[in-house]
């Protein structure tokens, strides 16, 4: 018996995967790129990785003091690559205008009549009649095959060189009371504006849907404004953590409270009656009935409100001082790309390491995530 092919079935896992496809891509590409040696990275994609490299180097020979002479030549030895193993010199040249101007076992010839054999292991031999004067050799135009190199070496830059390490505690510091503060909050105010029955309830909600589409640079300037105003009255500093999770917290109040009081709203009248009948305060209903019930939306919010203040930059950056002490990640990437813009394999590995604490969270608690979004949204 032949199955019949839902296509509609067949459509939307084919759309899922490509969209699945199109994020982890890059999200992989950023994690090899973290990986590979800086020299790779800043002449080949991250999808070369696994390949080998054509790379063009200068190395400069040794100088006279490592000259010998031998078979009336006076000859200087020596191995461009140190001992590193895997690299294969394909050609060479004397001069930067043909780089490729020799192949391996050809002879190089200066304008000073020495000659220069250049071998695939990196080995040169750099000979002439006369004695070698100068200090400093000749420059060599290397073209060779190199392997793929994966190092640690980048990670430890970052996280003991560069400060990343401090900044990712700073930006732990503010994203775990950004988020919870506001959840709390906004907990009690939504489930009042599902359930209980006071003057202005429908008023108050109007303003929380009002409040979603102020942009928030408007506000920035005079919230900081008037927190400079509180500290000089107490004698406290304004760009401080508490100074932070308060901005977060007022910038998150708007859209938390609506998502939970839609979620709220749509839980079943009658357990709320029947506790009721029972004796319920409204504190034993929302203790012992929504907040058991509202784990999916909790969860939900959690991760977008997390998401969002630990990819803030603007909010860092007017909130906290930008010292070793305060500065978030963020704000640490921009001032790396402002000031080591060439340096790919720092910027890569700490966008990565960025990125490692919203994946966690997510994935720990993605099974509530759609669950937590759609359930306010039909009421049944």
């Amino acid at each position: 018996m032949i199955k019949k092919i839902n296509f509609s079935s067949l459509l939307s896992q084919l759309l899922l995967l490509f969209f699945v496809i199109i994020w982890i891509t890059p999200t992989f590409g950023l994690f090899i790129s973290s990986l590979r040696d800086k020299d790779l990275l800043a002449i080949s994609g991250w999808w070369t990785s696994l390949t080998t490299t054509h790379v063009n180097e200068i190395y400069r020979m040794s100088g006279k003091e490592e000259q010998i002479e031998e078979n009336g030549y006076f000859i200087i030895k020596g191995n461009f690559f140190n001992n590193v193993e895997g690299k294969k010199i394909q050609s060479f040249g004397i001069s930067s205008k043909k780089i490729n101007q020799f192949k391996i076992g050809e002879t190089g010839i200066f304008k000073d009549k020495s000659e220069v054999n250049i071998f695939e292991n990196g080995d040169y031999i750099w000979k002439s009649l006369n004695k070698f004067e100068k200090k400093k050799g000749k420059r060599i135009f290397t073209t060779s095959l190199s392997p793929p190199k994966f190092t640690f070496e980048n990670y430890k830059e970052v996280f003991f060189k560069e400060g990343i390490g401090q900044a990712f505690i700073n930006t732990l510091a503010v994203a775990l009371p950004s988020t919870l503060i506001p959840l709390i909050i906004c907990s009690f105010f939504a489930y009042a504006l599902s359930w209980m029955q006071f003057f202005g309830r429908d008023t108050l909600l109007a303003i929380v849907i009002a409040s979603l589409v102020v942009p928030l640079q408007m506000s920035l300037i005079p919230i900081l404004t008037i927190y400079n105003d509180i500290g000089a009255l107490f004698g406290v500093a304004a760009k401080s953590y508490p100074g932070v999770w308060m901005a977060h917290t007022g910038f998150g109040l708007a859209s938390t409270t609506f998502l939970l009081r839609n979620f709220i709203k749509s839980l079943p009248n009658e357990m709320m009656e029947a506790a009721r009948v029972d004796g319920a305060s409204h504190y034993d209903i929302f203790l012992r009935i929504i907040l058991p019930l509202s784990i999916p939306a909790f969860a939900s919010i959690f991760i977008l409100q997390f998401l969002w203040v630990w990819n803030d930059l603007l909010v860092g950056l007017v909130f906290l001082d930008q010292v070793p002490s305060e500065i978030i990640l963020t704000a640490k990437l921009k001032e790396l790309l402002g000031s080591r813009g060439e340096n790919w394999e720092i910027l890569t590995t700490g966008a990565f390491v960025s990125m490692t604490v919203p994946l966690l969270i997510f994935f720990l608690l993605q099974r509530y995530f759609i669950r937590g979004l759609v359930a306010g949204s039909v009421k049944g």
